[in-house]
């Protein structure tokens, strides 16, 4: 590899010098370095130092059948080799999005069967705000535009997917949103449940949020609800199991459409291949990337509900939109072959009857103990460790986020890379994790907790 005739120090120099990371405080980062990631294997991450680290977060969410996989290689080669791109413009297509797209249908619930690909999760979701928006135009019903999100939603960092989301720092950073999208209150039950309300109760109570802003706007206003499954980015908050159910009751009632970001938890996150089976929905929309190819190639998929997709073929006109790498025939490759993976070494079953309960139970024991943790939680593999100063209170440390971070680099530090969101620690393991590889995440996790533990009692 070219990179090996550099040193660290010389590729932190460059990085520094041309280098635009994402979501990066530039003027810190430049300060200390970047951290180099030069292979992997497995569950593994390595560093230009040689250190080895275990990859809690599945790179970002993404790489389900972990690193160093030959087939997925392979896959990309022989496409490279036979057709390396062509578009999917003026009435063309390629073998691999057409196969794929076959496959996504018979991996979906059954009401979807059609598919749109863009690159990126961000892409997909923007997809998914135009196509509703032209599905009402076409029934007729133009100013039924208005989308209800949730705070602290994130649905991407274009300027449609921050519009969506609901990050209010990102939607100052943007200075003027996309207009017609509202935000409602998260299903967040450790911090917003009353005194005394169950579970299932505060589902309900989060979901009827979404049926008032609908009757605040008037339903003939209202083209779509939009949720993540599991709030990934904003901290991996997992609704009650009455919320979902009672938001897609509410949709019916007043004829709202409801789209679903299933860009982390697409692709068997959760225990099946989509959290919509996990939580007993069927969505009109369904967002999709990441897991698609394990990371392997940038590719994202939209899948749209036979609803949607009836209207679209039978009224026709063309729908101005797309990208370049729409369908790209390399990246499709990849991800019919990572699916091949998931469902030959039957991960998705692992993580549902296996190293999911597994998982939920050594975060129980292990970890959720600890003085500096007021609550574990997790669905399949993807877990949260919240972070505080006093259990008994929620009370959390000053500056908001601050805990985390010292956490988190402890963390690293001890070999296990965990990402700090907020006062949130999250995990979203890759699904080939084994009841040994999780016994060593919470000996790691375990230790960095110590040690922040050590160092936020000096301050």
């Amino acid at each position: 590899m070219t990179y090996q005739n550099y040193s660290l120090k010389q590729l932190q120099q460059i990085d520094a010098a041309h280098h635009l990371h994402p979501f990066t405080d530039h003027k810190e980062l430049r300060e200390a370095g970047s951290r180099i990631i030069t292979h992997a294997k497995g569950p593994f991450i390595y560093d230009a130092e040689g250190t080895e680290i275990l990859d809690g977060m599945a790179g970002l969410w993404c790489v389900n059948v972990g690193y160093g996989r030959d087939e997925l290689a392979e896959a990309a080669y022989a496409q490279m080799k036979e057709l390396p791109y062509y578009n999917s413009f003026f009435k063309c297509s390629t073998p691999t999005p057409v196969l794929l797209s076959k496959k996504l249908a018979e991996l979906a619930p059954t009401h979807v069967s059609q598919v749109f690909y863009g690159s990126s999760g961000s892409e997909a979701n923007d997809t998914a705000l135009r196509l509703v928006r032209h599905y009402w135009a076409l029934e007729g019903k133009p100013e039924k535009n208005r989308v209800i999100s949730r705070k602290s939603a994130y649905h991407g960092s274009t300027i449609a997917g921050t519009s969506l989301g609901g990050m209010e720092p990102m939607h100052k950073q943007l200075g003027g949103a996309v207009p017609n999208i509202v935000h409602v209150m998260m299903p967040y039950a450790y911090e917003l449940a009353l005194p005394g309300e169950s579970d299932h109760d505060f589902g309900i109570r989060a979901a009827k949020a979404v049926e008032d802003a609908i009757l605040e706007a008037g339903a003939d206003k209202v083209a779509a609800f939009i949720g993540e499954p599991v709030m990934g980015a904003g901290g991996v908050k997992i609704p009650p199991m009455s919320y979902w159910p009672e938001v897609e009751r509410i949709c019916r009632k007043y004829d709202v459409l409801l789209m679903l970001d299933e860009v982390i938890t697409g692709y068997g996150r959760t225990g099946e291949w989509f959290a919509a089976q996990t939580f007993g929905i069927e969505p009109d929309t369904i967002t999709t990337a990441k897991a698609l190819t394990s990371g392997y190639q940038p590719l994202s998929a939209l899948l749209v509900g036979d609803r949607i997709a009836k209207t679209l073929v039978e009224m026709g006109g063309e729908f101005y939109h797309g990208y370049t790498y729409s369908g790209h025939p390399v990246a499709c490759a990849v991800a019919l072959k990572n699916l091949e993976i998931i469902e030959k070494e039957g991960l998705v079953e692992r993580v549902k009857n296996d190293t999911g309960p597994y998982f939920a139970q050594a975060l129980q024991e292990r970890i959720a103990g600890h003085r500096l943790v007021g609550e574990v939680r997790s669905i399949g593999l993807m877990g949260a460790i919240e972070i505080v100063k006093d259990k008994a209170t929620k009370e959390r440390y000053l500056p908001s986020g601050s805990a985390a971070v010292v956490v988190r680099d402890h963390a690293v530090a001890n070999g296990m890379m965990l990402r700090a969101t907020g006062d949130t620690m999250i995990l979203s393991p890759p699904m080939i994790w084994t009841r040994d590889t999780i016994d060593m995440a919470c000996e790691r996790i375990a230790k960095a907790l110590d040690l922040a533990d050590a160092d936020l009692r000096k301050r």
